[in-house]
């Protein structure tokens, strides 16, 4: 691995290596370009999980 890391910009909903855009637009920073491609989905998934276990939690 180079060290490089990865950003997807909520801005332009692109990937972008560290000179992009500010970080305050962006999700990240990710190890590779494919994980930085897929950091909505990734959110979306988390989000779901912990929504599931607050309901697990609050017993729903």
């Amino acid at each position: 691995m180079s060290g490089e890391q990865w950003w997807f910009c909520l801005k332009h909903l692109a990937v972008e290596p560290d000179e992009g855009c500010p970080n305050k637009d962006r999700m990240g920073p990710y190890a590779t370009r494919d994980e930085a491609a897929a950091a909505l989905q990734t959110a979306a998934a988390r989000n779901k999980a912990w929504q599931n276990q607050d309901k697990d939690w609050d017993g729903d």
